[in-house]
């Protein structure tokens, strides 16, 4: 075969070897780009609630707005102006606006966010002096005296809604631990940072002294490492791009954490309701300063996204049962068992299939080898620097050792899937044994040699 044919079938294979490669950082750019600089290059109102005292004052600023800044701004007519200042206390509108005479007075919230009260500010302002009036600007609503520009709780919601998800990322590495053992290792850290998280932030004084916070943040960090870890069976080596774009592409912008998500375009005010972090902030800015008002809608969407988690493990765990079932059948119903790609986060360095020490975890402790087995004859006598080959599901060699003094191998960072292994001495005949790795075990292949026939043994 030529050079130049050689060439031509290896593009196909750069092609994707590249692809498999660059997806993750593509994804990132394209990510950035269309979920961050759209939504806060230029923050604008829409809908925005405002209750205005007295119907006559309310239908003339609702057709003026609409002329100015078409949907900018939802004018709700009230009674009054005590009646205008519940609304913003009680959550029904984002500020209020009261005019008697000469005088205008304008109810915000900085607890809604800096930008939205600045906006509001900014708009009213401009009214008033239109209408030749004075306007006095009362905050019934200011954050903690340590969150200055009011972004200080979205940076620790930040916490609670990230970590699960790099939690579950490692955890992924401890191939040897068990299911239950992670699920109890991610509500560990869990609990662990909901409670130093929100110490930290009471210490600096970015929030209030209100302890239910603790309570909801446990649920995001719950719902976000329930969700992940459920997703890895079903999209396997695409779990960090699917994760990362549920919980930071699209669940940070529509938050309204950074920036309220009045202000931002359609699509990610339209995903506020439904997203984890979107309600954890409502839910604090609830808690904290508005009376523990409100707290219906997030609390059901959170419990909403951890029975959803908790679906994705169940349903997990039926597909891994029914892949062992099929490792119990005959090859020819193995062959038919769809194999996918072993799951590796880009973002993390994967723990490389090799060799391992046969006991090493015994003697310095340490995790377990996946696969562990010995090599013997039909006597019971060793076989040393015997051969041994692991295979991954798509047939491409993971590694290959040999056995040492007493006849023993052992290998990790193998992907939970399918292996063949695969035994070549100079002696006997060559050996194969196809297993199913899976969580949470180490698995056992011996073989024993007997003249020149193979016997493998399966534990």
């Amino acid at each position: 075969m030529s050079d130049e044919q050689t060439e031509q079938e290896d593009k196909p294979q750069l092609a994707r070897t590249l692809a498999g490669s660059l997806w993750f950082p593509l994804l990132f750019f394209f990510g950035f780009l269309f979920c961050y600089m759209l939504p806060f290059h230029s923050p604008s109102p829409h809908d925005v609630k405002v209750a205005v005292s007295g119907p006559v004052a309310a239908a003339q600023l609702s057709a003026g707005l609409d002329q100015q800044a078409p949907g900018a701004f939802d004018i709700m007519p009230v009674n009054d102006a005590a009646a205008a200042k519940d609304k913003v206390t009680g959550r029904d509108a984002v500020a209020a606006y009261s005019v008697e005479g000469k005088k205008a007075v304008l109810y915000v919230a900085k607890a809604d966010g800096t930008y939205l009260e600045q906006a509001a500010t900014t708009t009213f302002t401009g009214i008033a002096k239109q209408g030749g009036q004075k306007l006095t600007i009362v905050e019934v609503a200011p954050t903690a005296k340590g969150d200055l520009t009011g972004t200080g709780l979205f940076y620790m919601a930040m916490v609670w809604n990230i970590v699960p998800y790099i939690s579950v990322m490692m955890l992924m590495r401890a191939v040897t631990v068990s299911r239950r053992v992670k699920l109890l290792t991610l509500a560990g850290i869990g609990a662990f940072t909901s409670v130093v998280g929100y110490l930290v932030g009471l210490s600096m004084d970015i929030v209030p002294n209100q302890p239910l916070a603790i309570l909801y943040a446990f649920m995001i960090t719950q719902a976000v490492a329930w969700v992940t870890y459920g997703l890895v069976p079903f999209v396997r080596q695409f779990i960090p791009g699917v994760a990362i774009t549920l919980f930071v592409l699209l669940s940070i912008p529509s938050s309204g954490g950074a920036i309220p998500y009045q202000l931002v375009p359609g699509f990610f005010r339209a995903l506020h309701p439904v997203m984890p972090l979107g309600n954890l902030i409502d839910a604090l800015h609830g808690i904290f300063y508005f009376g523990k008002q409100d707290l219906l809608r997030p609390t059901l969407v959170l419990c909403a996204w951890l029975a959803a988690g908790a679906a994705l493990i169940g349903a997990g765990f039926l597909l891994e049962r029914r892949k062992a079932a099929h490792a119990g059948e005959t090859p020819s119903a193995i062959a038919e068992v769809q194999i996918e790609e072993p799951v590796e986060d880009p973002t993390f360095e994967a723990p490389a299939p090799h060799a391992a020490d046969p006991d090493r975890h015994q003697r310095f402790g340490g995790q377990p080898p996946m696969l562990v087995g010995a090599v013997r004859t039909s006597d019971g006598t060793p076989v040393a620097q015997a051969g041994v080959t692991i295979l991954g599901p798509n047939g491409h060699q993971l590694l290959r050792t040999v056995t040492d003094h007493e006849g023993r191998y052992a290998a990790t960072g193998l992907p939970q899937d399918f292996v063949t292994v695969l035994l070549l001495t100079n002696d006997y005949t060559p050996g194969v044994a196809r297993l199913l790795l899976t969580d949470g075990h180490t698995f056992r292949q011996d073989f024993v040699l007997d003249g020149r026939v193979h016997r493998p043994i399966h534990a």
